[in-house]
């Protein structure tokens, strides 16, 4: 009789074990992970019943369902990247493509030399202000959704510019860019930050990323210089359209609905205070191309744009729900990253800007030679980014590695300033390039990656956001700074020479000088502040960053 009992007990819990499972399996194939997607059955994920150290169990030894966990695997995940990669790539060249085409445009709508400068203004000033409250955006409504509205909406905004009938068409679509932009580049990267958590995928994915974000500019010099010269200037935006289209039906089919669990409210008085003050900035600093130092033009929006950012920053310690909490950025790593990065766009841009005008205006290279000389920089910027992020940042940490590529960089500009109108290709501008190259790599991927790593599935929007607004912002205040003192720098060295064609091209080639000696000190200043600010040693792994299913 006891056998008997006892054979039963057995069978019974055999049978509420198995069903346990069967219910456990088949939560698991329709639950989302930590990246947004839902796991299939056939996917190479594993769903293990056994209880995390200290947990009891419940019942006749049958474990409790456990909760999706935050390292689950998205079993697309390298295709996502991808997906993540291309829309990047779009929005990053876009600050660079427009540039060799301006000629062009101007010629074919007839704008004036003051007004040209707004065609590249207009999007930085979108796209700058409105970063912060994109990522937002994402964190409260979900990041597939918005990243496919920014897709739609940066492709429309394309085919507008393309298509303008004048001056003022193409300057509004040019900041509809920016708008859509500032949607879909934090979105873009809190899905990376979401859908990669395994240390060693996350180091690799970043290392493709920041090669990606870095070399987007340059690859926008060779893809604008081989549109205007073959085509027309106008293909230089529709170009867009196919890069939004192959981002937008790969999203659509690799990404999966969801809206976050734990939504931060909308703080307004933040999102109008920081808009302002980065609207204000970037205006200000543009208008000091155009305008002098004194004029209340660009002092005054300075100011302003100073004022509220101060009063920005004391608002998020009074807010209830504040627009950019300020665990995001008072993590030492993290902030020295969000420096990195606007210290390095800064310099960065100045590079692209001033050399295209040295390429094209001193050594007589035609738009696609341009784009061609700039390869060998985005190649060493490729390898150097993959590297310093799959090898050398596990084990040394960002301390000695950003700081080495804020070095580099420093070199590199330094080096350029000996160019001059006799100067080869081979054995004068390419060395320096190669060395920049090799030190926006060891800039880019360390620094995208630490200044998203450990944030909470909440924050991760905003913080991607704070990573491209650092940048962005960076990028149009050193080249509207850099654009007035290379000006100021030609127009003092013709003080007491006679004009002649020869002179001219010396005080080109001062300004160019002055623009690299300035940018070179951006750098040193970018080497100082990272070897103070960055911890030493490996990254620590975040300890109870983001509990729960994080959804795109």
């Amino acid at each position: 009789m006891g056998r008997h009992t006892k054979d039963s007990v057995e069978a019974g819990r055999a049978e509420r074990i198995a069903g346990a499972s069967e219910r456990l399996a088949a939560a698991s194939a329709t639950t989302p992970t930590a990246s947004g997607a839902h796991r299939s059955p056939d996917a190479h994920t594993s769903t293990s019943t056994t209880p995390p150290p200290g947990a009891a169990y419940a019942g006749d030894g049958v474990p409790p369902p456990q909760a999706p966990h935050t390292g689950a695997r998205h079993e697309h995940r390298w295709l996502v990247l991808g997906v993540i990669a291309l829309a990047q790539l779009m929005v990053v060249l876009d600050a660079t493509i427009v540039n060799i085409a301006l000629p062009s445009a101007q010629q074919d709508l007839g704008f004036s030399d003051g007004n040209r400068q707004w065609i590249v203004t207009a999007y930085a000033l979108a796209f700058g202000s409105l970063l912060l409250l994109g990522g937002r955006i994402a964190d409260l409504v979900g990041r597939k959704v918005v990243f496919l509205v920014g897709l739609v909406g940066f492709a429309l905004a394309s085919a507008i510019g393309g298509a303008a009938p004048n001056f003022e068409v193409l300057v509004t679509a040019r900041a509809l860019q920016g708008v859509f932009g500032a949607l879909l580049a934090p979105a873009a990267l809190s899905l990376l930050t979401t859908t990669f958590t395994d240390p060693k995928e996350r180091a690799k994915a970043f290392g493709i990323y920041g090669a990606v974000a870095g070399t987007g500019g340059a690859v926008g010099l060779l893809l604008g210089g081989v549109l205007t010269e073959y085509l027309d200037w106008r293909w230089c935006l529709y170009v867009n359209l196919l890069f939004a289209a192959l981002a937008f039906f790969g999203a659509l089919r690799l990404l999966h609905p969801g809206a976050p669990q734990d939504r931060p409210k909308l703080d307004i008085p933040g999102t109008v205070l920081v808009s302002a003050g980065l609207f204000c900035i970037v205006y200000g600093f543009s208008n000091a191309e155009t305008h002098a130092w004194s004029s209340v033009q660009t002092w005054g929006f300075l100011a302003a744009g100073g004022v509220l950012l101060l009063a920005f920053a004391w608002w998020q310690t009074r807010a209830k729900h504040p627009l950019l909490p300020l665990r995001v950025v008072l993590d030492r790593d993290r902030a020295a990253s969000y420096l990195a990065m606007f210290i390095s766009g800064a310099g960065m841009f100045g590079v692209f800007l001033f050399l295209t005008y040295y390429l094209q205006q001193i050594l007589g290279y035609t738009p696609v030679k341009t784009g061609l000389a700039f390869l060998p920089m985005v190649f060493a910027m490729i390898v150097s980014s993959v590297v310093a992020q799959n090898k050398l940042v596990p084990k040394l940490g960002a301390k000695p590695i950003v700081p080495l590529g804020m070095g580099l960089g420093a070199a590199g500009l330094a080096w350029m300033t000996a160019l001059d109108a006799t100067s080869g290709y081979a054995g004068h501008v390419l060395p320096p390039l190669l060395v920049m190259g090799v030190g926006m790599g060891l800039i880019f991927a360390p620094a995208m990656s630490m200044a998203t790593a450990g944030v909470a599935a909440h924050d991760a929007g905003v913080a991607s956001a704070m990573v491209n607004t650092s940048q962005q912002v960076g990028g149009s205040i050193g080249t509207a700074l850099l654009n007035t003192l290379a000006t100021s720098a030609a127009t003092s060295y013709l003080v007491g020479r006679q004009p002649t064609p020869a002179a001219r091209v010396q005080a080109q080639l001062h300004s160019y000088s002055t623009a690299y000696w300035w940018s070179a000190a951006f750098f040193a200043l970018g080497l100082l502040v990272s070897v103070i600010l960055y911890r030493k040693g490996p990254p620590r792994p975040a300890v109870g960053t983001s509990e729960g299913p994080v959804h795109m």
